[in-house]
């Protein structure tokens, strides 16, 4: 069985970055020397707590998935520092790496490319019981079909190829593959993006159900403003691989501070009249600019329309106010206030109606236990 987050570490992070950033060569001299690079994470620090939801929002190419992967140094950072459950794991050697790996597990996008054609879906799942020896031999196959009827699929299945199953009944399975190493925190990276809305709302159904019985913690990046405001706790903003804003889920999308994310609510397409259209005051001009040369100063001045002249020589350090929230717009308090005409509420009317029957479907039979 499948223990719980110990809640002796409830006051420790689970994960715990400081500076982190990182930068990749794209062009080299005829003698092997860097010319050109791209900061694809650039000083990132945040903490995830025990039983937390942590969303990573942002364009495509803002780095969110590469701050994803050197959360468990699939990707080693060129700077900064990365902590699991309070040790230091940035220049730990590969043999340590793997133990504390062992807590911290990730999701990919294409459940697809996620498995391995040539292994039935109980090698997967056993795997991660053999690296680490959680279990004995005799008690693996035991282990996989307790994970399987986890994750909402039969034990009869274990021995199936993964060509066998749909998209949903395969990000199932890298779930289980997941969980199989009893991790404290799981990364979603765009884990449901590739799957039509009902399968997503099963799979997040799922993710939040497993949160409830186990205390794991989800760092849940995405693109999709209405997934995370259904799951998120809190919700960082990222932008040419710095962080622009970080607040509470109920603070970011009721009265976002930061310009960019402003433009990000303002841009969720809706279904109006030419009358009832809002604003354009929090639209964005031009296009991105390359990550090989950002702009001095806040790198969205060139396309914010509150920018001025200040903006191209101010730091972008995180702005945090007294309740925990942070932005790095230096003149956030001078803005005009956003109307709540003009914020848009990530709504996808279709997935909300899904999770309300799924949580009708899972307090049922308390009601029936209830009533007899």
């Amino acid at each position: 069985m499948i223990k719980p987050v110990s809640s002796s570490s409830a006051g420790t992070p689970i994960i715990e970055v400081r500076g982190l950033g990182k930068k990749f060569v794209v062009k080299r001299s005829v003698f092997g020397r860097p010319l050109a690079e791209v900061g694809a994470v650039d000083d990132v620090t945040f903490s995830l707590m025990p039983g937390e939801t942590l969303a990573v929002v942002g364009e495509s190419g803002c780095g969110k998935s590469t701050l994803g992967r050197m959360l468990i140094r699939l990707i080693k950072p060129t700077s900064g520092e990365v902590f699991i459950d309070g040790h230091n794991v940035t220049n730990v050697s590969h043999a340590v790496m793997r133990k504390r790996r062992r807590h911290v597990q990730l999701i990919f996008q294409d459940p697809y490319a996620s498995l391995n054609p040539r292994m039935t879906i109980a090698q997967t799942i056993a795997e991660p019981l053999m690296l680490h020896n959680i279990v004995p031999s005799g008690q693996r196959a035991r282990r996989v079909a307790e994970l399987l009827e986890m994750v909402g699929l039969r034990p009869e299945q274990a021995n199936r190829y993964p060509h066998e199953f749909s998209g949903g009944q395969r990000q199932r399975v890298v779930i289980a593959r997941a969980l199989a190493s009893e991790p404290k925190a799981i990364i979603c990276d765009e884990a449901v993006s590739a799957l039509d809305v009902s399968i997503q709302a099963q799979v997040l159904n799922l993710l939040k159900d497993l949160q409830k019985r186990l205390g794991l913690a989800f760092v849940f990046i995405s693109h999709d403003l209405g997934v995370v405001k259904h799951i998120a706790d809190r919700v960082a903003v990222m932008y040419l691989g710095k962080v622009v804003e970080l607040g509470t889920a109920e603070m970011i999308f009721s009265t976002p501070r930061h310009p960019y994310t402003r433009a990000l609510l303002s841009a969720i397409p809706v279904a109006a009249p030419p009358s009832q259209h809002r604003s354009r005051a929090a639209r964005l001009h031009g296009d991105l600019p390359s990550p090989i040369a950002p702009p001095p100063g806040c790198r969205l001045h060139t396309r914010c329309p509150h920018a001025r002249p200040e903006c191209q020589t101010v730091s972008m350090a995180l702005d945090i106010e007294a309740n925990g929230h942070a932005n790095a717009c230096a003149f956030w308090r001078e803005l005009p206030a956003q109307d709540a005409d003009h914020i848009r509420e990530p709504r996808n009317p279709k997935l909300e109606k899904l999770f309300a029957a799924f949580e009708a479907m899972a307090a049922r039979p308390a009601l029936t236990a209830t009533e007899s």
